[in-house]
């Protein structure tokens, strides 16, 4: 199959007669067709992605549809989003080594990618629910976030190269589209795909939609998205695009790729934790889950430190950009200077993770794509708490980030609204 041939969606059943010629899968899983094992796994909002095995091992081959997986061929989608979620692979390799999946081969016109296969591994976010510490997270994800985020931008990057990335990524319009209404405007109003768990939820759900510094607030947060093109993103980091081991941790599915904000990957993840906190409650069936909880936290809190103090020693050793150079500052013998201003950095990098992380507390539970850590409460009475909790947390980030200076700080928040029995 080549990237000339007219785009056609592959299937179990015709992948290994589609494929079988393919230097690239058969170098990893053997030749002989009539031992692949081909698995449809795909549980995600958009995409194909098959496990196929062979006599010599497995691969992952994944392809995009023209339309919304989700939604249906209702809501199309381009196929080039596999082009932005493979430039983005290759860049978050080589920024941040071992953190994911190696690609093998990459087809344009077919709009696929064929790649490592992560095993034993399984997504963070079935971990989380089935009450896993694992052990490795917090810095495994902190060192990726600061690493890639730093070494995408202005502050590292030859100016050149910076800018014609931010061309490449600029194309990546309708994707961001979806983030941009279904992130930052959709939760506010009676949108057409909005869900939310009714009627337990009506009434909190009406009281944010009315709430006029919360509104301001969220469309605030889409402006520094739309407006503030950092560094080349992830732009979905979430605990569903994270797969992990004991020992391993590896991000994957990064076609939402494009420049933004800094803060807006740290904050989407960190609010992944927060909600798997608050759903905690509700996958108690095997007992108490006051420790899962207390663990949960404390990522939150190694996450941010990690980042923070990477992202810090990044920016003494690799700050080779344009921004902040170092004729301003070390060159003249002026290190405090370069300090203050990453102080500067941080802290605005703090404010707005947090804006991000309160808005996509809510987009989770009021929007059209919801997390399993509370759609998995098979209880609507008891989703419903859990949900209100965290959508109340999520509104106290988004309206107070400027009053808020620690993680400490969110983070006995976060227990204060978890002990109240109603909200």
């Amino acid at each position: 199959m080549t990237g000339k041939s007219p785009f056609e969606a592959l299937s179990v059943e015709t992948l290994a007669g589609r494929l079988g010629a393919n230097e690239a899968l058969c170098s990893q899983i053997g030749k002989d067709t009539s031992q692949w094992k081909v698995r449809e796994v795909g549980d995600g909002n958009l995409n194909l992605v098959f496990i196929v095995e062979g006599a010599e091992g497995a691969a992952v081959v994944k392809q995009a549809l023209p339309y919304v997986r989700l939604v249906g061929d209702s809501w199309p989608l381009p196929l080039k989003r596999s082009f932005f979620e493979y430039h983005a692979l290759t860049r978050q390799q080589a920024r941040a080594p071992g953190s994911v999946p190696e690609i093998y081969h990459f087809d344009e016109g077919q709009a696929l990618i064929i790649m490592e296969y992560l095993s034993p591994h399984i997504i963070l976010r079935r971990a989380l629910i089935e009450g896993r510490q694992l052990p490795n997270i917090a810095k495994d994800i902190g060192l990726f976030m600061a690493r890639t985020l730093f070494r995408g931008s202005d502050l590292h990057m030859a100016t050149r190269d910076r800018k014609a990335d931010l061309a490449l990524f600029a194309d990546n319009v309708e994707l961001c589209d979806i983030t941009e209404n279904l992130v930052f405007s959709d939760p506010y109003f009676d949108a057409k795909m909005n869900r939310h768990t009714s009627p337990q939820l009506d009434g909190v759900v009406a009281e944010l939609r009315a709430d006029r510094d919360l509104k301001v607030e969220a469309q605030r947060m889409k402006h520094i998205f739309a407006a503030n093109a950092e560094t080349l993103l992830h732009g979905d980091l979430h605990s569903g695009s994270i797969m992990v081991t004991d020992t391993e941790t590896r991000m994957i599915d990064p076609e939402f790729a494009f420049y933004g904000p800094i803060a807006f990957d740290v904050g989407m993840l960190l609010a992944n934790f927060w909600m798997a906190f608050f759903s905690q409650r509700g996958h108690e069936q095997g007992g108490s889950r006051d420790a899962m909880r207390d663990y949960l936290l404390g990522v939150t809190v190694e996450t941010w430190s990690v980042f923070r103090v990477e992202f810090s020693h990044l920016w003494r050793t690799e700050r080779t950009g344009m921004l902040y150079h170092k004729s301003l500052f070390e060159d003249q013998g002026d290190r405090l200077g370069a300090e203050q201003a990453l102080d500067h950095m941080l802290q605005s990098i703090w404010t707005d993770l947090l804006g991000f992380a309160g808005v996509e507390v809510h987009r989770r539970i009021l929007g059209l794509a919801h997390n399993a850590d509370f759609e998995t409460i098979a209880d609507p009475d008891l989703r419903a708490r859990c949900e209100a909790k965290a959508l109340k947390f999520g509104r106290h980030l988004a309206v107070n980030r400027r009053q808020i200076h620690s993680i400490d700080e969110v983070n006995r928040l976060a227990a204060l609204i978890e002990r109240e029995s109603r909200i």
